[in-house]
């Protein structure tokens, strides 16, 4: 990965600008997934000490993803008028700020408000930061830019995994969100040591461009392609967050694993998925975008049929990281793709709108999976989820196009 870095500055970037770009980006994005996940595990502490029912707790979780859809579309428009550099010390500094607050919470009310503004600021990241990633680097290794940044997140997840359950017992649930206040810190380093991409203070030089989510169906080859890569994001999160949710529940369950042996075997599928994320960004700076999101979609169509049938406990160990493989794995190319469909104008706009309502529409896996299971089984439930990726074949095959190599306009 260093010597990609030392070789991957875009045009007008220094490789310095290429490292650095890449780190904050990065940063960010580590900071959604760390966010996300140690809230599910201080809903019941939190719960307890302020009286929240169950559907007050749920609630948390909702607005949280709620305020960033909404701020992956904010953000994401105004990174494209005001900048990526100081939109994304923006997002940063509003999610660090009301995530310490939430440590002074005295109920559900204030709480959930605090939760709601942080998800302003955690959705503006992702696409703020892919865009200031992918205009840093060389097209040439555009793919593997997208990939480092998209592994911000499985990052942020396993530290969640690793700290949370050490923390939380010593820190208490208050103690864990004061602790969410540090991104602020990272804000600041990213504001003063870093300026704009050349491409965007090029563009900013001329005339006033329309208004960037107008830039998304300006055409009708421009409003397929942005149908084409909503599909890909939805099925992306509806996979992931299904499997994610579910797959300690279904080895609880089918097999009785305890939770310490169901969280290992889920930590794998974790890292194969962060395997699968680094390998789909070498790939595809190799071999093209749709090849690979072809190669992917297959694998992990097949892998979750074969992960329905398996039994044995090595088996299933292997094979869940064989699923995260391909599964999540995609999520190394969408940075790329995204940035190359649309001009700078619009590319940040792009990046959050299409991820952020796929994400919308992702949160529904837990759901839907969920009332499948209830009504077959969890097994046929997982064989079924490799439908979504039929889908995807289809939709990548006839409307996403192919732009390895492309310079970004």
């Amino acid at each position: 990965m260093s010597a990609d870095i030392t070789a991957g500055a875009g045009a007008g970037s220094s490789p310095d600008y290429a490292r650095k770009a890449l780190i904050g980006s990065t940063l960010g994005f580590a900071m959604d997934g760390f966010d996300l996940l140690i809230l599910g595990f201080m809903l019941p502490a939190i719960a307890t000490d302020l009286g929240l029912s169950p559907v007050q707790s749920g609630a948390l979780v909702t607005w949280t993803l709620i305020g960033a859809v909404l701020g992956g579309i904010l953000f994401g428009v105004l990174s494209d008028y005001y900048g990526r550099v100081r939109v994304l010390a923006w997002t940063i500094l509003l999610f660090a700020v009301f995530t310490g607050l939430c440590a002074l919470a005295q109920g559900f009310w204030d709480l959930l408000a605090y939760r709601f503004v942080a998800g302003l600021g955690l959705g503006g990241e992702f696409g703020i930061g892919m865009a200031l990633a992918t205009e840093a680097w060389s097209a040439e290794k555009r793919a593997r830019a997208s990939s480092y940044v998209a592994l911000g997140w499985q990052g942020g997840v396993l530290l969640a995994a690793l700290v949370t359950p050490l923390l939380l017992p010593l820190i208490g649930w208050r103690g864990m969100f004061a602790v969410g206040i540090a991104p602020a810190v990272v804000a600041f380093i990213v504001r003063r040591t870093l300026g704009e991409p050349e491409i965007f203070v090029a563009r900013a030089k001329g005339p006033r461009q329309p208004l960037p989510l107008g830039l998304l169906v300006k055409d009708w080859e421009t409003t397929k392609t942005s149908f084409a890569m909503f599909v890909l994001c939805a099925v992306q999160n509806f996979g992931y967050y299904g499997i994610m949710i579910w797959l300690p529940n279904y080895l609880s369950q089918r097999f009785g694993y305890s939770l310490t042996k169901s969280s290992l075997w889920t930590a794998v599928t974790i890292l194969g998925m962060a395997a699968g994320i680094w390998g789909f960004g070498q790939l595809a700076d190799r071999i093209g975008r749709r090849p690979s999101l072809i190669l992917y979609q297959i694998g992990a169509a097949v892998s979750l049929v074969v992960y329905s049938q398996l039994t044995d406990a090595s088996a299933l160990l292997i094979g869940g990281a064989v699923m995260g493989f391909f599964v999540n794995g995609m999520m190394g190319g969408y940075g790329a793709l995204l940035s190359e469909c649309y001009p700078t104008a619009a590319r940040a706009t792009a990046q959050n709108v299409l991820f952020n309502l796929g994400r919308g529409v992702g949160g529904f896996g837990p759901l839907v999976i969920g009332i499948l299971a209830s009504q077959y089984s969890f097994a046929l439930t997982i064989a079924l989820l490799s439908g979504i990726y039929v889908l995807d074949m289809v939709v990548t095959v006839f409307l996403v196009p192919e732009r390895r190599g492309e310079a970004l306009t």
